[in-house]
């Protein structure tokens, strides 16, 4: 097996999408190419067909490869609950709740042979493997217990590609200091650059490439123009730059206000709704950013309780309560549809020190929150709202905690091992649902829109609805196109040391 790893000069500089844009590329090519990011830290995670927890670029990335996404690929994920505080989830399942200190003290000099037999285990199915970095390789402070770079090149001896965010400045600056600071046989494994997220003119930026390559000795692979690709983001850094997408302003345009935890996790569940026409979509943390919205969505969280009381203590879980009561409609995804019940109990402090919270009573539901964690890919049916009765819905399931339905709570989806799922209030406008990725559903949240706006008196959306893998096929196949412009893949595939396939 063959590998190649991506390190970034720091987060967020656009590693996760260009090792996706990678894997199709080698797949497109002919090769058997698999992901792999040996630890991962994320609140945006991939349920694998077999129930496996792992970060969601991965399984992003397997499918670009086109095949099915497993915990080898990813075989340490942590999680932030609190500060300090994270959940470690070795191959997909989960392993302890750790503190920054004991993690990297204690568990941090085990974690080699797990990453080494992950390793071994896709060596012997795949032909290629596009590894990832995390952060930077050159924490010094961090550097001798670091898994997530050098070492995890070394162990699959990987030659390493820096990538540097020329969107955020200090393009030059970063490779440099980054590779300066790298130990000698680290520098050896440093083959080229990508420069990321370029919006200039390519004219003014020459002369700085020049002087690079003759300072460095290593040459520029591509300079990778700024575009929205339409790949999921893992990272919270993400998060800031939803407010940046194009919305779609035209007409009466539905209003939709997005909580913005402070522990949101797979936020990723909001992202259809900034491809929806008549749609505007907002981040909220504040009731002074509050402006009257058509629909308040609050999404999933890795703490439930914190969470609820920070809503509580800002004023916002009032405002929702008010809005709700004037008729906005109300969506809550895992966690935050157990902050919509009237009860949170945590007898035996799973999840926090208080033993009972009174929720947003706006769904009659009492959370009990349970050790052990529901983690599944499922689908089903809606059977308890009128307005799509009938439709398939999938997605996949990650909570703590059992949630029982009291009298006057609607089922709103029946799902293939026969439980129900979700709850919708009897007027219809607050509902609330175990199942992430409900809006990748694109025909249930077409039909979910277009009934809000017929209440309202709006003019319909009749354009076409695309299904969410027609959509994901499309960017995977533009990004590729994209970066094989762009990138000098005859000197990539010679780094690699594959010959490159004659393209026709």
């Amino acid at each position: 097996m063959r590998a190649i790893m991506l390190q970034g000069t720091s987060s967020d500089v656009g590693k996760s999408v260009l090792c996706t844009a990678l894997c199709r590329i080698f797949y497109e090519d002919g090769w058997k190419v698999a992901p792999f990011k040996s630890q991962n830290m994320a609140l945006n995670s991939y349920i694998t067909r077999d129930g496996k927890e792992i970060g969601r670029a991965q399984g992003v990335q397997a499918e670009a490869c086109r095949i099915d996404a497993t915990a080898d690929m990813n075989p340490i994920l942590l999680k932030p609950k609190k500060d300090m505080i994270a959940e470690v989830i070795v191959r997909g399942e989960h392993y302890a709740d750790m503190g920054a200190g004991a993690y990297r003290e204690d568990y941090v000099p085990k974690a080699l042979p797990v990453l080494q037999e992950s390793l071994d285990r896709l060596a012997e199915e795949y032909e290629v493997l596009v590894m990832e970095g995390a952060g930077s390789p050159a924490e010094i402070n961090l550097k001798d217990r670091d898994i997530a770079n050098m070492k995890a090149a070394e162990l699959a001896d990987a030659p390493v590609i820096l990538v540097a965010d020329i969107d955020r400045g200090g393009v030059f600056a970063s490779l440099v200091g980054t590779l300066t600071l790298l130990d000698e046989s680290e520098r050896a494994r440093v083959k080229g650059f990508i420069i990321n997220k370029f919006r200039g003119k390519f004219s003014l930026l020459k002369s700085g490439l020049d002087w690079l390559e003759e300072h460095t000795g290593l040459p520029v692979l591509g300079v990778i123009p700024y575009a929205d690709t339409g790949i999921e983001a893992e990272d919270s850094l993400a998060l800031s730059k939803l407010r940046l997408k194009k919305q779609d302003e035209t007409g009466d345009a539905l209003k939709v206000a997005v909580i913005r935890l402070p522990r949101i996790s797979n936020f990723t569940d909001i992202d259809p709704l900034y491809d929806e026409p008549g749609v505007t979509v907002r981040l909220l943390a504040s009731v002074a950013e509050w402006n009257n919205p058509d629909i308040i969505i609050i999404p999933g969280t890795k703490n439930t309780t914190d969470d609820f009381l920070w809503l509580t203590e800002t004023g916002l879980a009032a405002k929702i309560q008010e809005a709700a009561q004037a008729g906005a409609h109300v969506v809550g995804i895992c966690g935050g549809y157990q902050m919509l019940g009237t009860t949170l109990l945590d007898p035996d402090g799973v999840e926090s020190v208080h033993a009972e919270i009174e929720g947003l009573s706006l769904l009659p539901l009492v959370t009990t929150f349970q050790a052990g964690k529901r983690t599944v890919r499922t689908m089903g049916h809606v059977s308890g709202a009128t307005f799509a009765a009938g439709q398939e819905v999938q997605g996949y399931e990650i909570h703590l905690g059992r949630t029982d339905r009291g009298e006057g709570g609607i089922p709103l989806f029946t799902l293939e091992d026969g439980h129900m799922d979700g709850t919708l209030n009897e007027a219809g406008t607050v509902w609330g649902t175990y199942l992430h990725g409900v809006f990748h559903n694109r025909s249930f949240t077409r039909v979910w829109l277009n009934d809000i706006r017929y209440k309202r008196g709006l003019e319909l959306v009749e354009a076409d609805v695309k299904t969410e893998a027609e959509m994901r096929e499309a960017s995977y196949t533009e990004l590729a196109s994209l970066v094989r412009h762009y990138l000098d893949m005859e000197k990539v595939y010679e780094i690699v040391g594959l010959t490159q396939p004659t393209r026709t």
